[in-house]
């Protein structure tokens, strides 16, 4: 069975979305108080672990996905845009760093997916070169800009460690109201990677992804706007 440790957990949607899934969750990070009661009364057995800033990764229970659902007051069009450096967003650092102490202490074996969920605001903050930073911080490796300095909605990064991919879902679909989000998936398996897959089923809210399959555009060091097929940015090499 598959496990799951959630950052900025909120009250728990995370952990609520994994075991309808067969996903046991294991642990969750959050600072503010009523959240954390309501999430420790519906999983009375997920480990609580409070302030993300002084977890470390290598220490935490390995779990084989991480999810991520970063403040975005800094990211949002509705802010003072203040980007990645901003108090808030750039908490997204912590997150990666977490991901990355942990992989490190289990030789690269968990977690196998990190999961990030955020405003659309991500791909215009700070000129594109916030959700750049965000792509190459998972990534670790540089990665360039869209030739029209503007990112997909729909988007896959095949990167020399890992696969990227991501998505914009609008709310609409499950509850009434209008709330659209980025959803990335990153899958560090480098035999088989399958965020794509994930993401991008045969049909989907958006239409049959079965054909988009056969008409993804690879693009070499740029990625361009796609609405319904995602674009695939390759980078081979570690650059």
């Amino acid at each position: 069975m598959l496990t799951l440790g959630s950052l900025f957990d909120g009250i728990g949607g995370w952990l609520l979305a994994a075991v309808h899934n067969g996903v046991k969750p294991i642990w969750s990070s959050e600072i503010e108080k009523f959240p954390m009661a309501v999430t420790k009364h519906h999983f009375p057995d997920v480990i609580q672990l409070g302030d993300i800033t002084k977890l470390d990764g290598a220490k935490l229970p390995p779990v084989d996905i991480i999810c991520a659902g970063s403040p975005c007051q800094d990211l949002s069009v509705a802010g003072k845009r203040e980007g990645l450096k901003g108090e808030r967003s750039g908490l997204f650092i912590n997150a990666i760093n977490i991901v990355r102490r942990m992989r490190m202490s289990t030789g690269g074996g968990q977690p196998r997916f990190f999961v990030w969920e955020n405003v659309p605001g991500a791909f215009s903050s700070n000129k594109g070169l916030d959700f750049r930073a965000v792509l190459e911080e998972i990534g670790q490796t540089e990665i360039p800009m869209p030739a029209n300095d503007k990112w997909a909605e729909n988007g896959v990064a095949q990167l020399p460690g890992c696969e990227i991919a991501w998505r914009v879902l609008d709310a609409q679909w499950w509850v009434p109201q209008r709330r659209k989000r980025i959803f990335l998936v990153a899958d560090f398996d480098s035999i088989q990677p399958c965020a794509s897959k994930i993401l991008f089923v045969e049909k989907s809210v958006y239409g049959n992804f079965e054909k988009g399959e056969s008409e993804r555009q690879e693009v070499t060091g740029s990625v361009t706007d796609g609405i319904g097929i995602p674009i695939v940015l390759r980078m081979r090499g570690g650059a």
